[in-house]
């Protein structure tokens, strides 16, 4: 019996947020809920927080598109600090043009730059909605809202970067209840679908702190669609300016927000690691 085929990889990260990434674009299939938990356990495979597979365009003016899996096997909709290493990766491949291009990801069509750090990537237009978010028990659009978790109200913002978040305003990051507000918030009936849950302190009108508790994957150095999410809430409040700097454990980014039509433009590092083979 033949052996199974290799299956090559690129081992990146965009702010220690970290990636497997895999060239689907022969047409070979997505990673199942198995395969990918395999890649992504720290331990016994590659190691990662998510999963992102380049595939065929879908519009013939993207160079390729890509889809994002979650550790857990789960689908995403979004990951900004995925959408600088896959810009990174396609660059290096010689299929996009080294200085601006367009790709897409289940949010969209995504038109990226090079910058001296790294890439600029926009990342859509913000939605608030509730029935865009998905989040249950409120009808119409609010500043912030409140639900009760463990017996206690929680306040947050909500939006959506082609991906759920959630917004929690804390004085310190560094002591903010990140492993148990988050995924109780997410386990909450307000969340039908789950959240991205992130907790951020305004440290200057030009910058802010945070941390966040992915869906699907749990705390994570950093959260590309989580920093955006974090700075359009403060900057719709007017406790921020429309530039900011991000800072995540695992580095810094910068997000852009000109103005409330305008779409969010997300820039910092992306970086390889290694490359390897996975024989199933």
């Amino acid at each position: 019996m033949a052996e199974p085929a290799a299956l090559r990889f690129s081992k990146m990260h965009g702010a220690g947020n970290d990636f497997v990434v895999l060239d689907l674009r022969d047409g070979r299939p997505a990673p199942d809920a198995a395969l990918a938990a395999q890649l992504a356990d720290r331990h016994t495979g590659v190691g990662c927080d998510q999963i992102l597979t380049i595939e065929a365009p879908h519009d013939a003016a993207s160079v390729a598109s890509y889809r994002i899996w979650n550790s857990d096997g789960s689908a995403a909709g979004q990951c900004g600090n995925g959408a600088r290493c896959v810009a990174a990766w396609l660059v290096r491949d010689g299929a996009a043009d080294p200085d601006a291009f367009q790709m897409e990801s289940p949010a969209g069509v995504h038109q990226v730059r090079r910058t001296p750090a790294g890439f600029a990537v926009a990342m859509g237009v913000p939605r608030w909605s509730p029935a865009q978010i998905p989040l249950a028990g409120f009808d119409g659009e609010q500043p912030a809202y409140s639900v009760e978790v463990d017996g206690a109200p929680v306040t947050f913002g909500v939006v959506s970067m082609g991906n759920p978040h959630a917004v929690v305003q804390v004085v310190e990051v560094a002591s903010a209840p990140v492993l148990q507000l988050g995924p109780a918030l997410q386990a909450s009936a307000a969340f039908p679908d789950s959240v991205n849950v992130g907790f951020a302190q305004v440290i200057s009108r030009q910058r802010i702190a945070l941390r966040v508790f992915e869906r699907g994957v749990g705390e994570t150095l950093a959260c590309g669609s989580g920093a955006c999410a974090a700075a359009v809430v403060l900057m719709r409040a007017g406790l921020v300016e429309r530039s900011v700097s991000v800072a995540l454990p695992g580095g810094t980014l910068q997000i852009d927000w000109p103005h409330d039509g305008a779409e969010v433009v997300m820039s910092g590092p992306a970086t390889f690691v290694f490359e390897g083979a996975w024989t199933p």
